[in-house]
């Protein structure tokens, strides 16, 4: 197994591929290095690839009228950042900055699709697994919601 598909087997929407599909997603992988402070995206944009650091930290924020940047969530290496707008061709919903410098696996949405649709057994895999991710998410969500309406009320 390669380097590449080793760290691929780790990141959620691929642990349930095998050694030979994790190599055919590996040769989609393209790397990309960012400078420090350097936009990977900015909300609004286009989402056309999805990200997996390599090296360094990405800063996920939006920017709040009146108050500036507000930091959501630091990035470390291993996680995967920018899908949300490869599965649904959205905008991007935050920036995502380069944090001190950071090396980044990406997968352009077009190439993505196309493993999707020539490899069907790797993306009833995958999507399966987004399901299960984007299930998480949403049940996260509702429970941060649920708990912030509950202290509203007092």
């Amino acid at each position: 197994m390669s380097a590449v598909s080793g760290l691929l087997k780790t990141v959620a929407i691929f642990k349930d591929l095998d050694e030979g599909e994790l190599e055919r997603v590996a040769e989609v992988c393209r790397e990309m290095s960012f400078d420090s402070g350097e936009y990977i995206f900015k909300e609004g944009e286009s989402g056309n690839r999805l990200y997996l650091i390599l090296e360094g930290e990405v800063r996920i924020s939006r920017t709040i009228p009146g108050s500036g940047e507000e930091a959501l969530a630091i990035l470390k290496p291993g996680s995967m950042f920018g899908e949300m707008a490869v599965f649904d061709r959205g905008e991007r919903s935050t920036d995502a900055i380069s944090n001190g410098g950071c090396k980044c696996l990406t997968i352009q949405r077009s190439d993505f699709e196309l493993l999707l649709d020539f490899n069907r057994e790797i993306a009833y895999k995958v999507l399966w697994c987004c399901v299960r991710l984007l299930s998480g998410r949403l049940r996260s969500t509702n429970d941060s919601l649920r708990s912030f309406l509950a202290m509203s009320m007092f």
